[in-house]
C-alpha cells in the first residue's frame, strides 16, 4: 500500500513541490534476499536463513551474508523521483585511508541509468594487527534518484555488495507496485568473496551480476566472502531456495583458511552436492573450480595479510603454507581442481545435468599477466567484467549447461 507523507523533506535535486508517497518495503519488492529481518530501524536483508545463521558463530560469515550482494528493490512505477533511506554499516581499517563508499545502481527496464551513494551510517573500525573491532554508530542516510523517464517502467535499485544495509523507507512521486518476473529463470550461485563482488565497480558489475544480465537470468547471489567452506547449512540454503539453475564455485576459501585436508574434502563435496540435489534433483548444476591465483596454485594455506602497504591503502596477501605438506593431504588450488573434476566425472555418470567448469577458463595464467590480482587474491573491476562475459558465454551460451531450452 502506498501512503502520502507530507512530513518528508524534499531531497536535493528533487523537483520543487514534490508530492512524496511512502511505500512500505515488503518482501514482494525485494529480490535476491532469503529473509528480511525486522530491526529497530527497518528491514535487514539476509542471504542465509535464520536457522543457518544460528549454526555458526563466525563473525566473518555473519558480516558476509548480511552484505546484500545481488539484493535489489524491484518495482513497477511511473515515478520520476525515488528516495531510499538506509542505515549502512561499512568497514574501515585503522591506519589506512577510508574505503570507498558503497554504490547503489539504478536500473530502468534492465539498463543502468544512475548511480549514487549514501551518507552517515555505522562504521566497524578494525585493527588488522590485533584483530579487534570497534563499532561506531551513525545516522540514517538517503539515496536519491531524480529525472527518471515518464511512463510505466521497471525500476531496480541494487544495494551495495560491500555494506550491510538496513532498509528504512522508500519514497516516490508516484505509486509503486511489484514488478513482473518476465519468465526469467532463477539462477542461484554460491562462491567466495570473488563471487560476492570484492573490488567490483558496483553491485551490477560483479561477475555473477554481469553474467546473469547477459544470460537473461534472475540472480540469487550466495557468494559469501571468506565463507565458501562447504558448510552443510549453506548447502541446505541452496537446497531450499527456488532455482532453475545452480552453480557452486569451490576452492579458494578452503585453501586460504587451511580448513581441511583432502581426506575430508572429497566426502564434503559429495555431501554438499547431495544436499543440493535433494532440493533440485533435475536442475542444471555447475561445479566451478578456482580461478588462477599464483600464491596458492601449489602452495597450501593459510593466507596471511601483508601489512607493508596498508598505510598507502594497499592490503595484499601471501601464502604461508609449505608445498611439501601436499603429501600430507594439504589442499592447493591444483589439488582441488583435479579432485573436483574427478568427482564431477564420477557423479555425472548417473547425473547427466551435473557439469564442471575449470575456473581458469574464466581467469587463467595469461589473464593474470594482463590483469594481475591487485592484492594477490581478488580480481579488480576489469577482471570481474571479463569473468562475467566468459561465464555468460560458457554457461549460458549455445551448448552450455545453462543454455536456454529450444523454443
Amino acid at each position: 500500500m502506498n501512503r502520502r507523507d507530507d512530513s518528508v523533506p524534499e531531497a536535493a535535486g528533487a523537483p520543487s513541490g514534490t508530492d512524496w508517497i511512502t511505500t512500505p518495503i515488503t518482501a514482494d519488492l525485494v529480490r535476491g534476499a532469503c529473509e528480511l529481518e525486522r530491526t529497530q530501524h527497518g528491514l535487514l536483508p539476509h542471504r542465509l536463513p535464520a536457522r543457518a545463521r544460528s549454526q555458526s558463530p563466525d563473525g566473518q560469515l555473519a558480516m558476509a551474508e548480511a552484505q546484500p550482494s545481488g539484493v535489489r528493490l524491484v518495482m513497477r512505477t511511473r515515478a520520476t523521483a525515488v528516495e531510499l533511506d538506509t542505515l549502512r554499516t561499512k568497514n574501515a581499517y585503522r591506519g589506512a585511508p577510508p574505503r570507498p563508499d558503497g554504490v547503489y545502481d539504478l536500473l530502468i527496464d534492465g539498463r543502468l541509468s544512475g548511480q549514487a551513494a549514501t551518507t552517515g551510517g555505522n562504521t566497524v573500525l578494525m585493527d588488522m594487527t590485533t584483530g579487534s573491532a570497534e563499532h561506531l554508530p551513525g545516522p540514517v542516510g538517503t539515496v536519491a534518484f531524480t529525472g527518471l523517464p515518464e511512463g510505466d517502467k521497471d525500476v531496480e535499485i541494487w544495494l551495495p555488495f560491500n555494506e550491510i544495509t538496513e532498509l528504512v523507507a522508500l519514497r516516490t512521486d508516484a505509486p509503486v507496485g511489484p514488478a513482473p518476473r518476465h519468465d526469467r529463470r532463477t539462477w542461484v550461485h554460491h562462491g567466495s568473496s570473488i563471487s560476492h563482488g570484492s573490488d567490483a565497480a558496483s553491485p551490477t558489475a560483479t561477475w555473477p551480476a554481469l553474467a546473469a544480465w547477459r544470460g537473461g537470468a534472475d540472480l540469487v547471489n550466495l557468494g559469501l566472502g571468506g565463507s565458501a567452506l562447504l558448510d552443510p547449512f549453506t548447502a541446505r540454503a541452496i537446497r531450499d531456495t527456488p532455482a532453475d539453475l545452480v552453480s557452486v564455485k569451490i576452492g579458494i576459501n578452503l585453501v586460504n583458511a587451511d580448513l581441511m585436508r583432502q581426506r575430508a574434502f572429497t566426502p564434503a563435496v559429495h555431501g554438499f552436492l547431495d544436499t543440493i540435489r535433494d532440493g533440485h534433483p533435475t536442475a542444471p548444476l555447475l561445479v566451478v573450480s578456482p580461478i588462477h591465483c599464483p600464491i596458492h596454485e601449489d602452495t597450501p594455506g593459510p593466507s596471511a595479510p601483508d601489512f607493508s602497504g596498508l598505510v598507502d591503502g594497499r592490503l595484499q596477501f601471501k601464502a604461508t603454507g609449505d608445498p611439501d605438506e601436499r603429501a600430507a593431504g594439504k589442499l592447493t588450488l591444483n589439488v582441488i581442481r583435479e579432485e573436483l573434476a574427478r568427482i564431477v566425472k564420477q557423479r555425472a555418470a548417473e547425473d547427466p545435468r551435473l557439469h564442471y567448469l575449470d575456473g581458469r577458463e574464466l581467469y587463467g595464467e595469461a589473464d593474470f599477466a594482463e590483469l594481475p590480482l591487485p592484492d594477490q587474491l581478488h580480481p579488480d573491476a576489469a577482471t570481474h567484467r571479463r569473468m562475467g562475459e566468459r561465464f555468460a558465454e560458457l554457461a549460458f551460451g549455445p551448448g552450455g549447461p545453462f543454455a536456454a531450452p529450444p523454443g
